[in-house]
């Protein structure tokens, strides 16, 4: 008799780099998602996790939703938590990409007219025009130490 298999629990490779979702609780009605990027050999300069990007309040209410139906079709499925524990859900490089970039763009926003029509291009990008879009697009010299003769700027 052969025993089933189970994808959902397979480690991904070394190959790729690791990301995270934390999702912490604060109060009843205020949760907070983050993004992080985990040290891996994929990322030998990365030493301890590195935050992507988060999002709470008011504008994860607007997008959460959407966030939440991103996240289910990958098979994560978040949920909240009691006081302010801490829940981590393993996340792939795309989704981590997408969901990174829509946080660190809705997060200093105010207008939530802008903040939808910001969410709704976000979705309908193709994954090349996302990386060039995210914050950690460069792979020469790390996060924000990128010269520009890479041509990500």
């Amino acid at each position: 008799m052969a025993l089933p298999v189970i994808l959902a629990h397979v480690a991904p490779p070394a190959s790729v780099p690791r990301y995270e979702l934390r999702v912490r609780t604060h109060a009843p009605a205020n949760t907070e998602y983050a993004i992080w990027q985990l040290p891996a050999p994929a990322t030998p300069r990365l030493r301890v996790p590195l935050r992507i990007a988060g999002l709470r309040g008011r504008n994860l209410e607007l997008i959460e939703h959407s966030v939440m139906r991103r996240l289910a079709r990958v098979g994560v499925r978040p949920r909240r938590s009691a006081g302010s524990e801490r829940r981590c859900y393993p996340l792939t490089e795309d989704t981590a990409l997408t969901i990174g970039l829509l946080f660190g763009a809705l997060a200093p926003m105010r207008s939530r007219d802008n903040m939808r029509a910001v969410a709704e291009g976000i979705e309908a990008m193709e994954r090349e025009e996302a990386a060039y879009g995210s914050p950690w697009r460069c792979t020469v010299g790390g996060p924000g130490a990128c010269s520009g003769r890479c041509g990500c700027r």
